[in-house]
């Protein structure tokens, strides 16, 4: 088994998932909250705040801009929403003037266009925005109005809630989705409210009753925010990291590229770090406005295919090297994984030299593929040193693959699922393995 030895751990920790048969991988889409906030202002500046239009345009945009086909299938309405008051039997309703047409209207426009509708609550008496929140004799009633609106996804934030109440009520929404009827997958805010840790938070609780659950601060434009999260995720590693698998992940919080506060270099890594930690790929930036740059990092086919591989290890951070370097790894299906180069550095390209034995790889051949230039590195045995040049704040990015277990390709169009679904460079041109180690089926 070629595997780090670090992945026996990962590979049989056992996780039990929320029964609703929801986001066996992570979920992709696009939401509102970190470009638009809570921009209600529809005189001034129509295009870009809360309504119906907006989620509507950016439905379009996923559908039509080639988003859906790679996996981006949720449009999730955050914050500011609502009107300021439920209606006269006690339900949640959106505001009309900047909704007229209601939700139940945007999720069959939704809908008819093949994606998913989510939306925001809040477990608290109001949502962080001041709009009204879901109390806890307020849960069934709003679960039912969610399901009967055709709402696919619902993030329960937890702003103006207690301790007692996130106990009490987290629990009882899963209950009452699942008592709908509707596959709804379910988002919980709580652990962020907790502090993101034992024994505050009770990881094996949240992974029977959420699909994903935000474990830490509000991601903000920059580059120091993602650092922040990264550092945080990374560091407390040992805790998160078996906590995540099929229908149960840790959520890092939304991806900036394509917005104001990263470079090229920054968005490249933030991509490949929410990879790595199999993180949600929810983004939040006007795709109507949105740069070759940041679509060609979104769109990254082998990215997402490391981000959405089936096995559903979360990955790990394995050295920071005293030269700022870090070096991050996660397992994959098909005897694969996954290689993160990161660079803290601010002066120049860093030329850092290794070799797959100094990572935990044991002896054999394997092949890499650069992720961000589509070459393919050959010949590469555990104890080959290579060298690879990362650019400051930026990453290079690897699948490696067993050589031993591809054979030449053939012309009956046989691909596995990595360039398959991902239609992935005819540069990559490899087969199933014959053999798969019975650890990773």
């Amino acid at each position: 088994l070629w595997l780090p030895l670090i992945s026996l751990l990962a590979l049989t920790s056992a996780t039990s998932a929320l029964d609703n048969g929801l986001m066996r991988t992570p979920p992709m889409g696009w939401m509102s909250w970190e470009r638009f906030r809570c921009n209600i202002d529809c005189e001034n500046d129509p295009k870009n705040c809360i309504s119906e239009n907006l989620f509507r345009d950016m439905a379009d945009r996923l559908a039509e801009d080639g988003w859906k086909e790679m996996g981006y299938d949720h449009v999730m309405i955050d914050d500011c929403w609502s009107s300021m008051l439920r209606d006269k039997d006690g339900r949640l309703q959106p505001d009309p003037q900047r909704f007229p047409g209601g939700i139940a209207k945007l999720a069959r426009y939704l809908h008819d266009r093949g994606l998913k509708l989510g939306i925001y609550g809040d477990l608290g008496t109001h949502t962080c925005g001041g709009y009204p929140g879901t109390t806890l004799d307020k849960i069934d009633t709003d679960a039912q109005t969610f399901a009967s609106w055709g709402v696919d996804f619902l993030k329960l934030d937890g702003c103006y809630s207690n301790e007692e109440e996130q106990q009490k009520g987290y629990p009882l929404m899963s209950k009452a989705l699942n008592a709908t009827g509707r596959p709804i997958g379910y988002s919980c805010s709580w652990p962020a409210y907790r502090g993101g840790l034992p024994p505050s938070v009770n990881y094996t609780l949240l992974g029977e009753i959420c699909n994903l659950w935000r474990n830490y601060d509000d991601i903000q434009d920059s580059w120091d925010s993602v650092q922040d999260i990264t550092d945080w995720f990374f560091d407390n590693q040992e805790i998160l990291q078996p906590e995540a698998g099929p229908g149960r992940w840790n959520d890092p919080d939304m991806l900036i590229i394509g917005n104001f506060g990263l470079s090229v270099d920054q968005s490249r890594s933030q991509m490949a770090l929410w990879a790595i930690m199999a993180a949600p790929l929810i983004m939040s930036n006007n795709l109507r406005t949105l740069s070759s740059e940041a679509r060609a990092i979104l769109q990254n086919g082998a990215a997402i295919a490391i981000n959405q591989d089936p096995m559903g290890v979360q990955g790990r951070r394995l050295l920071q090297e005293r030269s700022q370097i870090e070096v991050y790894w996660r397992p994959l299906s098909q005897s694969a994984s996954a290689l993160v180069f990161l660079s803290r550095r601010q002066d120049m390209p860093y030329r850092y030299h290794t070799s797959l034995a100094k990572l935990n790889y044991t002896a054999g051949s394997y092949e890499a593929y650069d992720v961000f230039t589509g070459k393919t590195l050959s010949g590469l045995s555990a104890a080959t040193e290579f060298t690879v040049s990362i650019n400051p704040s930026g990453v290079v990015m690897w699948y490696v693959y067993p050589k031993m277990h591809y054979e030449h390709p053939q012309d009956d169009g046989r691909y596995p699922y990595f360039r398959q679904k991902y239609r992935m460079s005819s540069s990559l041109r490899f087969h199933k393995p014959r053999v798969v180690p019975p650890s990773l089926l």
